[in-house]
């Protein structure tokens, strides 16, 4: 009767031991989901480590149709004018200073 008594509380200690180990952490679900994520997007090698960092680290990658700060925008808007001038050098370093102070 003693063993059957002692053997039904260690299979109990040991099933709750086992259910405990098995409940991931935060950092251990986000882990199993980037990984799941960078191998949908077929991710291999600088792209995949650059998106596992970003990814845990909980930021999200930059979505296609995201929009821009008026800031980055002005910024946007002044590369493509110089890009289109073929600015190169100290000429473009004072385009872009003057084109980004304008309102």
């Amino acid at each position: 009767m003693k063993y059957s008594l002692l053997a039904v509380l260690l299979v109990g200690l040991v099933g709750s031991a086992t259910a405990a180990e098995k409940t991931m952490t935060p950092q251990q679900q986000r882990m199993t989901s980037c990984n799941q994520q960078a191998a949908t997007q077929s991710l291999k090698g600088d792209q995949r480590k650059s998106y596992m960092s970003t990814c845990l680290k909980g930021e999200q990658p930059a979505a296609a149709g995201k929009t821009l700060t008026p800031q980055q925008q002005k910024m946007k808007d002044c590369n493509a004018d110089a890009a289109k001038q073929s600015l190169k050098g100290d000429a473009r370093k004072t385009f872009m200073s003057t084109c980004l102070k304008k309102k």
